[in-house]
């Protein structure tokens, strides 16, 4: 196609032609139309990138840590600069509406770099204990894979801690959204990120993640996706006995309490739910309330989802744009189909094309109610704009069905303060939002059970990259 871009791999500091001759297109979910290609890369692409951060690790490892924050304060103002750029390559690779893109997926990848550059200070690198010295030295080099929901965010959430802990990196991104990663390899470029510190290799995950998962040259792999396929990676990596930290899927509960302010609630709750078309691996997907208001809250659900436009995701008034692809908007067609015919209530919504958007991954956005805690749709997670409106007696059931669950990534607690908190303790995830709290950029994220392992942000996620040594003296 005439005028689409022909991206390259970034190994050693400069683009790199693939090994193969396959090319994988980019498509524009909103239009169907091929916007770029990457190449398909493989086995002996991941070899090249990797021994260029071999060959890089000794010298960057070696760089002050201050000077190494200095170099990832640079990326965030490199971010900064082009948040416009990322926002839109974003929206026409994966669908996000543009208003979210610039604030979730621009904006808040670069204050999540800025806060990584933040924790150089005073983070204990060296500590005495008794007759030892405990020194927190860099893994190596890690192999980053990263999905499509959020390419900016996942990228550097695992490669911004990386570089500051002195690793070098080899990153694998979707397929679907390779622009992003090209363009945060030029961010990177003009940041004066020494050649071979930072490496992009596209292609499949079938192909290169596994490359990636086993390959005796890189140390560790951080990886976030489905459970399925963080299954596959735990296990390619498994001759290699490699640190493996993964962030997974998740069905994330948002408990209702009785006295709560339901209407706060019920608009926190359906944000949450429906942010990015649902395809956040955190989204609160599972309303739970008080089966006596039950009908209420349903009610002030269906009159909240009215604000929410689906379109164009160019323009700044939708809310939700497609699907990512026309592949997942056939699975979040399915698991919609699949509600109806287990006899859950459409309150709004439903099956069915959205009218005068047929030609995109378009999905018409659903609530329902009366879902039955162990049903497929509030069990398996859909990722699309499917929220499920789950009935409880008390508040034990409460958190048993918040419980019930192979996930435990996310959730949330509506109600009095005290109550609230004391309910999100009991809570089996990775992180919980009492009332609509303020998401913290330094604490550390993760999942219980297939949610995954490890722990991302802060001072957690720095943690990751290193090992520890006790010297004995």
């Amino acid at each position: 196609m005439s005028g689409q871009r022909a991206l390259q791999h970034w190994i050693g500091g400069a683009e790199a032609a693939g090994d193969g001759q396959e090319r994988i297109d980019v498509v524009n979910p909103a239009t169907n139309a091929v916007i770029a290609d990457a190449p398909a890369g493989t086995a002996a692409d991941v070899d090249r990138a990797v021994a260029a951060a071999q060959r890089a690790l000794p010298q960057w490892s070696a760089v002050p840590a201050s000077e190494r924050a200095a170099a990832i304060a640079r990326i965030a103002d490199g971010i900064k600069g082009t948040i416009d750029s990322f926002a839109s390559t974003v929206t026409s690779e994966m669908g996000s509406p543009i208003s979210y893109a610039k604030v979730m997926q621009a904006e808040l990848p670069s204050q999540v770099v800025s806060s990584f550059a933040a924790v150089a200070d005073g983070f204990t690198w060296e500590e005495e204990l008794g007759n030892a010295l405990v020194v927190r030295e860099p893994i190596g080099v890690v192999g980053a894979i990263t999905p499509w929901n959020a390419p900016l965010y996942q990228t550097v959430a695992k490669v911004a801690p990386a570089l500051l802990a002195g690793c070098t990196v080899v990153l694998k991104p979707s397929v679907a959204t390779p622009l992003t990663a090209a363009l945060f390899a030029e961010v990177t470029a003009a940041a004066g990120i020494p050649a071979g510190v930072f490496n992009v290799v596209y292609g499949a995950g079938s192909v290169v993640g596994e490359a990636i998962a086993g390959h005796q040259g890189i140390d560790m792999v951080s990886f976030t996706g489905s459970t399925g396929a963080g299954k596959q990676v735990s296990i390619a990596a498994t001759n290699t006995v490699k640190r493996v930290a993964l962030e997974l899927g998740g069905k994330s509960a948002n408990v209702i309490l009785d006295d709560a302010d339901l209407q706060r609630a019920v608009d926190i709750g359906l944000e949450f739910a429906w942010l990015n078309g649902g395809q956040t691996c955190a989204a609160w997907t599972r309303m739970l309330v008080p089966a006596h208001r039950h009908d209420e809250i349903v009610e002030l659900a269906v009159a909240a989802a009215a604000s929410y436009g689906v379109g164009d995701p160019t323009d700044p008034a939708t809310r939700i744009g497609p699907m990512s692809s026309t592949a997942q908007q056939g699975r979040v067609s399915r698991y919609i189909e699949r509600g109806i015919a287990d006899g859950a209530t459409v309150a709004f919504g439903g099956s069915g094309p959205v009218e005068g958007l047929e030609h995109g991954a378009y999905v018409r956005p659903t609530i329902f109610a009366n879902v039955a805690p162990d049903a497929v749709i509030a069990q398996e997670e859909i990722f699309g704009p499917v929220l499920s409106v789950i009935p409880y007696a008390d508040e034990d059931e409460a958190v048993a069905i918040a419980n019930n669950s192979i996930y435990g990534l996310g959730g949330a607690v509506f109600g009095e303060p005290d109550h609230a908190l004391a309910v999100a303790k009991r809570m089996r995830t990775g992180q919980v939002i009492v009332n609509g709290g303020e998401f913290n950029l330094t604490a550390p994220f993760g999942g219980y059970k297939q949610s995954g392992n490890g722990r991302e942000l802060g001072r957690t996620g720095v943690e990751e990259f290193l090992e520890l040594k006790a010297i004995h003296r």
